[in-house]
């Protein structure tokens, strides 16, 4: 992290060169981040190095959810510490308190993309390259990064990849050893990376827009340089540039490996990326239809024509960036009738497929729920057969279908008591149930913005310091998949065998 650091440092040494006085402040305070950065690294180092044993399940889940948090707090360093270096700025700077700082920093390292900030054009260039660098970090995981690059980890690096990739199929590689799986993707993410860069820059955008944007495209975290997100570009280019690379970053990287290697043939085959393509579709045509003769307005504040043109643009482009948990937002979307919002909430808990850097439940599982449902319905009216349930090749056996079951119902659970408990700290807000319920699922399924006072033209910064605690829990709850934060909870993980 402190290299990623150290590259917003960088940026912000050559805004100084071109006489941007606000960079001053920034770039302080990224020094100061890695300074600290680096040390609390080299202790944890120097104190652990010697360390017997290799690295257990326990270990790894410890391991994994601790540096996650950890994390945050370094992420949040360069906000809090350039607020308060700030010239004249320190009391009203957005990042005044640290509760506000690692809020934003854990939604960026989750990809959540949720924002306190009420005006993101007035932060300095390097602290909005950081804010992307964040998004781009967590993509794919820190620990799994940590995998690919420090095999002093050794064997146990397997642990720490089973615990942190995301999805039900975590415990599977598109390679035999782990590292070179880590190494894979990464390849595969940087490759997508460097091609969108070039594709924003050649359709307008500034190379430094191109680059923030992409970071928060690939890692479908949602960040944008800009107040109005994508729709201040008013470009269909740059929309149909965007939602390609969305929909992308939303399908297994497994899948991507395959199709290098010429296996064509089973990416086609592939259960869940005909379920994932063929729920894009279902909901594009049905929010298209829903919008088609209805004018609308942009999160830019524009009044868009009731057209076709303007509902298939505005209609796709918002079912991609809900659907992969981006949160992109072109159109302001809770002007939308109720029933584009009830798909729009269902389109939060499916999330993109397991082994993408999306969110959500992940397809395959709600694959598996609607096979599972089906096969008892099956059950009912024959109930002497006995047919084994699959997903395509896979068949789903005793112990998955509890599995599967149990997260969605944990999942459930989890949302009706963030919001029960959203809607206690701000009682005396008056806040609605919608805005309760949509700001737990965007924050649980790591999208960013939700519904009514967390729609698409609002932020979260009206919320208490006690609700944007429990949302950031939520947060690292979502990305690192419940069980590996929750498992602490439970007195028997902390005894020995």
């Amino acid at each position: 992290m402190s290299g990623s650091v150290l590259a917003a440092a960088g940026w912000s040494w050559v805004q100084l060169a071109l006489g941007d006085a606000r960079e001053v402040a920034a770039f302080r305070a990224l020094i100061l981040t890695v300074a600290i950065g680096g040390t609390v690294g080299a202790s944890l180092w120097m104190g652990a190095r010697k360390a017997a044993g290799d690295i257990g399940r326990r270990e790894a889940i410890l391991l994994v959810a601790s540096s996650w948090f950890i994390a945050g707090g370094i992420a949040a360093l360069p906000y809090r510490l350039w607020s308060m270096l700030e010239t004249g700025a320190a009391a009203s700077a957005p990042f005044a308190g640290f509760v506000d700082c690692y809020f934003e920093a854990m939604s960026g390292l989750t990809t959540t993309g949720a924002t306190i900030l009420p005006d993101v054009e007035s932060l300095p260039r390097s602290m909005l390259l950081w804010r992307s660098i964040t998004h781009w970090l967590g993509g794919l995981g820190i620990v799994v990064l940590f995998v690919a690059v420090l095999p002093l980890l050794g064997v146990g690096g397997k642990h720490l990849y089973r615990v942190e990739a995301p999805g039900p199929k975590a415990g599977g590689g598109v390679r035999p050893r782990i590292q070179e799986t880590a190494r894979v993707l990464w390849l595969i993410y940087v490759g997508l990376t460097l091609a969108e860069i070039v594709a924003l820059w050649a359709a307008g955008m500034s190379l430094f827009d191109a680059v923030c944007h992409t970071f928060a495209t690939l890692a479908t975290g949602g960040f944008s340089t800009q107040n109005a997100s994508v729709a201040a570009y008013d470009s269909a280019l740059i929309d149909a540039i965007i939602v390609a690379f969305m929909l992308a970053a939303g399908i297994n990287f497994g899948l991507y490996f395959q199709a290098l290697r010429g296996g064509w043939r089973q990416v086609y085959r592939d259960p869940e990326l005909r379920c994932y393509l063929g729920i894009l579709s279902v909901a594009s045509l049905f929010v298209i239809v829903m919008v088609y003769g209805r004018t609308f307005t942009t999160t830019a504040g524009t009044q868009v024509p009731s057209d076709l043109g303007s509902a298939v643009r505005h209609g796709l482009f918002t079912v991609v960036s809900i659907l992969t948990t981006t949160g992109f937002c072109t159109a302001d979307f809770e002007h939308w009738s109720f029933p584009v919002h009830a798909v729009l909430l269902v389109l939060m808990y499916v999330g993109g497929c397991a082994g993408s850097t999306g969110g959500g439940l992940k397809v395959i599982r709600c694959l598996m729920v609607f096979k599972i449902i089906w096969g008892e319905l099956e059950h009912v009216f024959r109930p002497r057969a006995v047919r084994a349930l699959h997903v395509g090749n896979a068949v789903i056996d005793s112990d998955m279908k509890i599995s599967t079951l149990v997260y969605v119902l944990s999942v459930v659970l989890l949302t009706a008591a963030g919001a029960g408990v959203i809607m206690l700290l701000e009682r005396g807000k008056m806040i609605d149930v919608t805005t309760a319920v949509s700001a737990t699922a965007a924050t649980l399924n790591n999208i960013g913005p939700g519904l009514n006072q967390v729609g698409a033209s609002r932020n979260y910064a009206w919320f208490t310091d006690g609700s944007k605690c429990v949302m950031t829990v939520l947060m690292a709850l979502g990305r690192l998949e419940l069980f590996t934060i929750l498992v602490l909870l439970s007195p028997r993980y902390w005894k020995s065998d």
